[in-house]
């Protein structure tokens, strides 16, 4: 391989690590954004009085990485829209350290069984969220 053909695939290597940094980047936007909107709305109707936005955003984040998780698995989709997908937008939208400080929270309040409902309601729901993902994307891809 000649000089000239090194740096070309250097060029090349430099340039794709860019793009894979950006499409990051502006998932994770995307996602913070989408996060802060979704949260926003959920406490303005339901409260604040139990974590409603973060077990809602991490819940709706979790149905759609399912989703998300069969068309990585089972469709070709090239690294940049999984990187900017699933590092960057579900990365920012949904928050384990969000629910984890939420339960601190209730916890230091006295409120221990809202936290440890809060626990419970999270793990589950978002684990039934995946499934339910999973199923509603091999649905749609089976017809199409």
């Amino acid at each position: 391989m000649s000089t000239a053909q090194c740096g070309a695939c250097a060029a090349n290597a430099v340039s794709t690590a860019a793009l894979n940094v950006l499409a990051v980047a502006l998932g994770g936007a995307t996602g913070a954004v989408a996060r802060y909107w979704v949260s926003s709305a959920l406490y303005k109707h339901f409260g604040s009085d139990f974590p409603y936005g973060t077990l809602g955003v991490n819940v709706l984040g979790s149905l759609l990485m399912g989703a998300l998780f069969v068309v990585i698995t089972e469709r070709p989709l090239p690294d940049v829209w999984r990187l900017a997908l699933a590092v960057g937008l579900f990365g920012a939208f949904t928050t384990f350290s969000t629910f984890s400080i939420d339960t601190f929270t209730l916890i230091e309040q006295g409120q221990v069984v809202r936290a440890l409902a809060n626990v419970l309601a999270s793990v589950v729901l978002c684990l039934l969220a995946v499934f339910a993902g999973v199923a509603l994307a091999r649905t749609v891809l089976a017809t199409s």
